[in-house]
């Protein structure tokens, strides 16, 4: 056996050495931890989970198995096949693919025997039976579909490379198992993901299947004496006081746990019904702002959908199908002077509210657009969208009160939420729509309205004319908030 031979054989057995000595890289506690396991685990059965807060350096850890595997499994004849899935190809191609990359560039061996391209890593010697490939399916993809994205890894030594499991199928997994048949000398099923969902796989492997799986539990808790350093502790503790343990975003953000009860449902059929079934007296909503909220759409089945809200109680909703911008615009600028509000909120998102907001323009109104794709104000949520349901979602749980519409109901409890890059994500309204077989436009309307915070109502002259405070210029700079 020569020199070379006897090094691979020893990074074999202890993946450990093998990231040191090629990467350069000095492991956390729980890095070497999950190493240590994954090396110890029956071999034609590897499987490592790992459960994950949000910033700890799960995807290094992916990637250099990825290498590990590689490198250190192959006999002659015989050589690795491995495949990389994420929850979306283009997460793949922006997180864990140029991981890989970077990580080789660190190792002189790794260049020099490996080649990296955009869809696939080869050996330079045996390009076509040593590999790892970058795989992807659709988000509507059946199992048969699924499996298909996970063939053609025949081999003594295949394996897999699961990342963002959060929200993936269980499928997936089912279809990666197909690595294990055929008696491999070393299989392996590597997957890693933050605890956002409880119907995803990372929480069936920490669960239902917890028998198969070894889970690593990834935390950033300032009282774990194994916590990653990677994630401010300052700050772990103070979003702890500030939202509390049992929080479902400090559990799985900061913590790596799984919120009791599922985490992905935004609000349930019983916390929307009693907001439809709710009245509150005058005097605890009559103080606040008077605004509406405009969802716009100029053709199709969608609806142009105008609803007021004035603190904890919304309006009757005024529907429109098929409506020209002018038409849009002076119903909005009637409901406007009935309602008497202070700041009217149009989505102009993709270009279809812009003809509602220049039409309102140029009858002297100072409309709002929200931009549904555009930044949040919290850096908690992923954008402006996500940031606007969440305030409608603890809105309706702090007694917030609806139109006696059944439509609401099936609106408000549709949407799932994930967390990409520890920030909240709505799901996409494309999706929403195709379960549905609807567009969630009430919401959508309501949503608006909870573009800015909530402020007091404006005080008013004798005459009736508003008087400015500070609360409106100051939030809305480009916009005269009231008329």
């Amino acid at each position: 056996m020569t020199p070379g031979q006897q090094t691979i054989l020893r990074w074999r057995r202890n993946p450990i050495d093998f990231v040191a000595e090629n990467f350069g890289a000095v492991l956390d506690e729980w890095q070497r931890d999950a190493l240590t396991a994954l090396a110890g685990l029956n071999p034609g059965r590897r499987r490592l989970c790992l459960k994950a807060c949000t910033g700890p350096g799960k995807t290094f850890v992916l990637a250099a198995i990825g290498w590990w595997r590689l490198a250190c499994f192959a006999d002659r004849g015989e050589h690795p096949k491995g495949a990389a899935l994420s929850i979306t190809a283009d997460n793949l191609k922006d997180n864990l693919w140029p991981e890989m990359s970077k990580l080789q560039t660190k190792s002189e061996f790794l260049r020099a025997a490996f080649t990296w391209t955009k869809e696939r890593i080869y050996a330079n010697d045996h390009p076509e039976t040593w590999f790892l490939s970058a795989r992807s399916f659709a988000k509507d993809a059946d199992a048969e579909a699924i499996g298909r994205a996970l063939s053609g890894l025949h081999s003594k030594y295949p394996f897999v490379l699961l990342d963002e499991t959060g929200d993936m199928p269980t499928a997936v997994g089912r279809a990666a198992e197909q690595i294990f048949t055929g008696s491999p000398v070393d299989a392996a099923i590597i997957q890693a993901g933050n605890p956002t969902s409880t119907e995803g796989l990372l929480y069936h492997a920490a669960t239902q299947g917890a028998g198969q799986w070894h889970v690593v539990t990834i935390t950033a808790d300032p009282d774990d004496p194994k916590r990653t350093p990677r994630v401010d502790i300052e700050l772990a503790r103070e979003q702890i006081k500030q939202w509390g343990r049992d929080n479902p975003w400090v559990m799985a953000t900061i913590l790596g746990q799984f919120p009791p009860g599922g985490f992905n449902t935004l609000l349930t059929l019983t916390e929307v019904e009693a907001a439809m079934g709710r009245h509150r007296p005058e005097h605890e909503w009559n103080f606040a702002q008077k605004r509406v909220g405009v969802d716009v759409a100029l053709q199709g089945d969608d609806r142009t959908v105008i609803i007021g809200r004035q603190g904890k109680r919304a309006t009757k909703t005024v529907v429109m199908r098929n409506a020209k911008p002018s038409e849009i615009a002076a119903r909005v600028i009637q409901s406007k002077q009935r309602f008497e509000q202070e700041l009217t909120f149009v989505d102009a998102s993709g270009g279809w509210g812009s003809g509602v907001v220049d039409a309102m323009t140029l009858a002297g109104h100072a409309p709002v657009e929200v931009q549904f794709a555009g930044k949040a104000q919290d850096s908690r949520y992923f954008n402006a969208r996500s940031e606007m349901w969440f305030r409608m979602a603890e809105w309706v749980k702090a007694g917030g009160c609806l139109p006696p519409d059944r439509d609401w109901a099936r609106e408000l409890t549709a949407p799932t939420y994930t967390l990409q890059g520890g920030k909240f994500r709505l799901e996409e309204k494309a999706q929403i729509k195709k379960r549905l077989g609807f567009s969630p436009d009430l919401a959508d309307a309501l949503a608006c309205t909870f573009y800015l915070e909530d402020m007091p109502a404006a005080k008013k002259d004798d005459l009736g004319r508003p008087i400015l405070g500070a609360q409106g210029p100051q939030m809305l700079p480009e916009h005269e908030p009231f008329n």
